[in-house]
């Protein structure tokens, strides 16, 4: 019965098998006109008189009941060369089979009616972030900080002179629909001694196509055709900047990898240049979101440089889409030692003026022996003080968002799932609503399962 999904709604299929049949008839009808109604006719006089010899006076029924069976049979000859005309074709252009067609099918037409959704940050949490929410809606902005100068992405920003991948790279990946080794192999780093040591192939990738291309973001639009990304991945900036932090002592740390290192209390950070300008796509992506999402992320290294490039704090302020801030859930050494999550919310705002309207935060206990494993590194669980962020005008969602392993992550799935009811019940639009609850009931539970397994 595997022919029958063709019909699941939304496929928008049935209609075209309507049209069919309706040009089955069609061409029957014109066939008889050419070749005279005579023909016709004697076919229909041979039956009736069998009939009448046959059956005598129920030759009318009989009659009927060969010509709903005449129906039906050819009925089940369309059928059965639609179905192998899908067959013939889906062989050639999907070798997985009809399933995996109608899968990606289904995906698309449901995905591209999910809200438009720019998410804000870098780093480990906000790919977490986007491997949740791209099973809710393909209208997804990846908005990447640029400030990275460590590791991989440091050497090639040094040596090229271009922005660092490795941000982009994890988002790609992030919110990519392709194969398993296509993933691996975008994130294997090279070993040995040599010059390719300690480099992801991704970022060699992306920086190779910029090389080529002449541009990062079409560099970035060529690999996402290559990962089949769902939505979009922009460099906040396509100008080299770095990122400095004036500490509480007066002191400054110039690097983004540097400023975690220093062990001091962060008073402020700021970009050089100062005046660095902004992806176009980036504002659109703001001006045209349902909701744009900050974090989760580091505050001072991953979220707040994208804030500091010029017109975006802005952008944000006018954007007429739900602001969302996803607070951390374990303080960072060397970043935010103490913090609270109205300690995080107080630097964003200090640094960007009112740009949230919501913060998500942690109601879920960290176990206790995660919490030693974490006090040994100098992390500890971010308090939930409420009513000091909504002092600040900020409203304050609870959630059970993590997922405890050995580590303390966010969960992609409780996560993606908290956000996307947020948006519609905030937007208040029951069409949105009534279409979410469809999409995750008939298809999209199976992909979070898939997730948290």
């Amino acid at each position: 019965m595997h022919f029958l999904k063709w019909l699941y709604p939304g496929i928008k299929l049935k209609r075209w098998l309507l049209l069919f049949s309706v040009g089955v008839i069609a061409a029957s009808i014109g066939l008889a006109i050419v070749f005279n109604y005579k023909y016709v006719g004697a076919i229909e006089e041979t039956i009736f008189r069998m009939a009448y010899l046959a059956t005598g006076n129920y030759y009318y029924t009989v009659t009927t009941i060969v010509g709903m069976t005449i129906i039906a049979s050819g009925l089940v000859v369309m059928t059965l060369a639609t179905q192998q005309i899908i067959r013939s074709v889906i062989s050639v252009v999907i070798p997985e089979g009809a399933d995996r067609l109608i899968e990606i099918i289904f995906e698309k037409r449901k995905l591209t009616r999910g809200p438009a959704v720019a998410v804000i940050g870098g780093g480990t949490g906000l790919s977490v972030l986007l491997r949740g929410i791209k099973s809710i809606t393909s209208n997804i902005t990846a908005i990447v900080t640029v400030a990275d100068d460590g590791g991989s992405s440091g050497r090639i920003r040094e040596d090229l002179g271009i922005i660092p991948p490795g941000d982009l790279r994890n988002c790609l990946v992030a919110l990519a629909d392709t194969e398993p080794l296509m993933e691996k192999l975008f994130q294997h780093r090279f070993g040995g001694a040599g010059d390719l040591a300690g480099h992801s192939f991704g970022n060699l990738f992306i920086a190779a196509m910029t090389e080529v291309l002449g541009d990062v973001e079409k560099a970035l639009k060529e690999s996402s055709k290559v990962l089949a990304v769902r939505g979009q991945v922009l460099p906040a900036s396509t100008q080299t900047v770095r990122l400095l932090a004036e500490m509480q002592d007066g002191t400054i740390v110039e690097g983004e990898s540097q400023i975690p290192m220093a062990r001091k209390p962060i008073k402020k950070v700021t970009l050089q240049p100062e005046d660095a300008e902004p992806v176009k796509s980036v504002l659109e992506a703001i001006n045209d979101a349902d909701a744009v999402i900050l974090g989760p992320g580091s505050l001072y290294t991953s979220v707040l440089p994208n804030l500091l490039v010029k017109g975006v704090a802005e952008a944000l302020r006018e954007t007429q889409a739900v602001k969302i801030y996803i607070c951390n859930v374990m303080t960072q050494p060397g970043e935010t030692d103490g913090y609270t999550a109205a300690q995080h919310v107080k630097a964003i705002l200090e640094h960007a003026g009112p740009v949230i309207d919501y913060v998500v935060v942690n109601s879920q206990d960290v176990a206790q022996s995660l919490q030693t494993v974490y006090a040994s590194q100098g992390a500890f669980p971010v308090k939930a003080d409420t009513e000091a962020i909504e002092a600040m005008g900020v409203k304050v969602v609870e959630a059970n968002i993590i997922s405890e392993t050995n580590l303390v992550r966010h969960d992609p799935v409780k996560l993606s799932r908290t956000i996307i009811s947020m948006i519609y019940n905030l937007k208040n639009n029951s069409e949105r609503m009534r279409l979410l609850d469809y999409y995750l009931i008939a298809d999209n539970i199976k992909k979070l399962k898939d997730l948290e397994d």
